[in-house]
C-alpha cells in the first residue's frame, strides 16, 4: 500500500533545517513552536527515522535527514511550482519594496520566499539605497513599502524595532586598536555623524579612511582589517564580525527601523508583504536579534 508524506511536515522540516533551530523556523513559518515541533516528530514516526541530532545546544541534521533534504527541497519547488502555473492568476504585478542596504539582511530574503510562496506570480522589485532616497521614492510614488533607519518616526509610519548600533571589524581583527582610529562609510550613510560624534565626546581620535558610495566596498575594507565599521546589532555581514573591545570604544546609539507605505491600497498581496516584514521584526525582538536558535 502505497504512503504519501506530509507536506506541510516536509516544509517545517526543510525550515529547521535552512533556520537552524525550531525558534526561527516557526517564525518564517508563521507557526507556533510546538506546532513546528509536532509537525517534525509526525514526520519522524511516519518514516520511522531519527532526521535531527538534539543531544547538542543547536539542532542538526542525521545522516537520514541529510539525505531528506535533498528529497524534501525537490518536492517542495515541484509542489510549488504547481501552484504557482494552476493557481492564483488573479495575483499578478509588481510590488516595489525599499530597504537600506544595511538591513537586508537577516530579515528580507526569508519575507521575500515566504512571500512567493503565497503569490508565486506576484513580482518584488527589492530597491536598496539610502533611507533619504527611499523616503523620496515613496514620495513620488516610485515605491509601495519601504524600510528606514532613523532617529525618529515621520507622520504614517510604524516603527518595527529600535536596536543599538554596534561596533563592526574583521573577524579576529586588531584595527579598532589603532590610534587614530581609522573608520569606514558610506558618504550618505545616516550613522556616520553619531559615531564621529561619540569618538569626539569619548576623546578618542579618529580618520575617516574610507570612504564609498558602495557598500560592498565598505564590507570588503573592513573584513580585510582596514577600518571599522557601525552596523545595527544582528546585521553583520558574514566576513565580519561585532568588536569585543571591552569598553576601549565609545557606546553607539540606538536607530530606529520604520516602516512607510503607499496611501494607496494595493489588495491583498501588498497587505500581506506588509504584515510579513512587520511579522518579520516582531519575532527579531523576540529573540533580540542575536545568534540563531
Amino acid at each position: 500500500m502505497a504512503r504519501n508524506l506530509d507536506m506541510t511536515a516536509l516544509r517545517s522540516f526543510v525550515a529547521v533545517a535552512d533556520c537552524g533551530g525550531v525558534t526561527r523556523a516557526a517564525g518564517f513559518l508563521n507557526l507556533t513552536q510546538s506546532a513546528v515541533s509536532m509537525q517534525l516528530k509526525r514526520l519522524e514516526e511516519s518514516l520511522d527515522l531519527k532526521l535531527l541530532d538534539r543531544s547538542a545546544r543547536t539542532i542538526s541534521l542525521t545522516a537520514n535527514g541529510e539525505q531528506l533534504l535533498s528529497y524534501a527541497r525537490r518536492m517542495l519547488d515541484l509542489n510549488d511550482e504547481v501552484f504557482g502555473r494552476l493557481t492564483a492568476l488573479e495575483f499578478e504585478g509588481e510590488i516595489v519594496l525599499g530597504v537600506p542596504h544595511d538591513i537586508i539582511y537577516p530579515s528580507i530574503p526569508q519575507v521575500l520566499q515566504q512571500f512567493n510562496h503565497a503569490f508565486p506570480r506576484m513580482r518584488v522589485n527589492l530597491v536598496s539605497s539610502y533611507t533619504t532616497r527611499l523616503k523620496e521614492m515613496l514620495a513620488r510614488g516610485e515605491a509601495d513599502l519601504i524600510l528606514t533607519t532613523e532617529d525618529d518616526l515621520d507622520a504614517g509610519g510604524q516603527t518595527l524595532v529600535e536596536l543599538p548600533l554596534v561596533w563592526v571589524g574583521a573577524i579576529n581583527g586588531t584595527a579598532w586598536r589603532q590610534r587614530p582610529l581609522r573608520l569606514a562609510f558610506e558618504h550618505k550613510c545616516l550613522f556616520r555623524k553619531g559615531v564621529q560624534k561619540a569618538l569626539d565626546d569619548g576623546g578618542i581620535p579618529w580618520q575617516m579612511a574610507i570612504e564609498s558610495d558602495q557598500s560592498r566596498t565598505i564590507e570588503a575594507s573592513v573584513s580585510a582589517d582596514l577600518a571599522v565599521h557601525a552596523m545595527l546589532i544582528g546585521s553583520t555581514p558574514p566576513q565580519s564580525e561585532p568588536i569585543q573591545h571591552g569598553g576601549a570604544l565609545p557606546e553607539l546609539q540606538t536607530k530606529k527601523i520604520n516602516l512607510y507605505s503607499a496611501d494607496v491600497a494595493r489588495g491583498e498581496a501588498f497587505q500581506v508583504l506588509r504584515d510579513l516584514l512587520r511579522n518579520s521584526y516582531t519575532m527579531r525582538v523576540a529573540t533580540r536579534g542575536l545568534a540563531a536558535q
